[in-house]
């Protein structure tokens, strides 16, 4: 039998579930991010190694890993799909499992986290955002004919208003009223700039900032540098450094508890499959540094 990291069918023998969340109705520029859910989960099913480097054994022999589809989401409202993530989301919390979202575009992420807020006070737990984008939109009237409030560039915004405190690392370019909103100490948002005569941060320098025990990861993969992460609706140049952003990861990780995590905004190309290996890579390495404790 072919091995695979994903290595159960029965949620309730997992440890981890990797919710798939097709979606990409409020995309702003090139589409493609609704078949990243799949795109990445064949990587972890049949391109990357189960040996992890960095505690040389096989992950997935110790590490209960299951996938979820959240269903056929992609005709549905911005609020009907996020209203059926959230959903898919609470059953499997319900049944004390970490879930790891796949999307699609930014957007679903605010689902998973209002289900997290069910069981977390949200002013506990800190949204460490990798991005080149604020996401910090009031709604994409500046920009869509049809607004709305739940569009993927409004996402952290609304992950905001639930109460969370948020981080966010890689950012290089933003609306004006993003800049205003995240410049407002009373917003709790802590940006990390890149580029534009801005010095990037340590390592160290952005765990100070994160001051609650619990955080969420969310990765929007144009946060890395396109060299990395080129297959993405809205591409930025100059991002994260791949191994900083290893890095930044492994040390949140493990200095903090993890209560969930995303990784968002995966367009395959058709000529390289480099952001879908990226992706699932991160997304085994994560799940590798959660579940250390098993790896012993």
């Amino acid at each position: 039998m072919v091995d695979s990291i994903i290595n159960t069918k029965k949620i309730e023998d997992a440890d981890v579930v990797i919710l798939s969340a097709a979606y990409e109705k409020t995309a702003s520029s090139r589409k493609g991010t609704a078949t990243g859910p799949k795109a990445i989960i064949k990587m972890l099913t049949s391109k990357l190694e189960l040996f992890d480097r960095n505690y040389k054994k096989n992950v997935s022999e110790f590490v209960k890993i299951a996938e979820k589809d959240s269903g056929n989401i992609s005709v549905l409202t911005p609020k009907k799909a996020l209203d059926k993530i959230t959903a898919e989301s609470r059953k499997i919390l319900e049944k004390n499992k970490f879930v790891f979202l796949l999307g699609g575009e930014h957007s679903v992420s605010l689902g998973l986290l209002t289900a997290l807020k069910e069981n977390w006070d949200p002013k506990d737990v800190t949204v460490l955002q990798i991005d080149a984008h604020c996401d910090l939109r009031n709604d994409d009237s500046d920009y869509n004919d049809d607004p709305t409030n739940l569009a993927h560039s409004c996402v952290l915004r609304r992950v905001n208003e639930l109460g969370y405190p948020l981080v966010q690392v890689g950012i290089r370019t933003y609306y004006k009223g993003e800049y205003e909103y995240f410049s407002n100490p009373k917003n709790n948002v802590k940006t990390f700039e890149w580029g534009a005569g801005k010095k990037v941060p340590s390592v160290d320098e952005v765990l100070k900032s994160i001051k609650t025990k619990n955080v969420y990861i969310t990765i929007d993969v144009d946060g890395f540098d396109p060299a990395y992460m080129p297959g993405t609706g809205t591409p930025v140049q100059g991002g994260l450094e791949w191994w900083y952003g290893v890095e930044l990861i492994e040390k949140v990780i493990k200095s903090k508890n993890l209560i969930g995590a995303d990784i968002v905004e995966v367009a395959p190309q058709k000529e390289s499959v480099l952001t879908e290996y990226g992706a699932a890579q991160l997304l085994y390495t994560m799940i590798a540094h959660k579940f250390r404790n098993k790896l012993k």
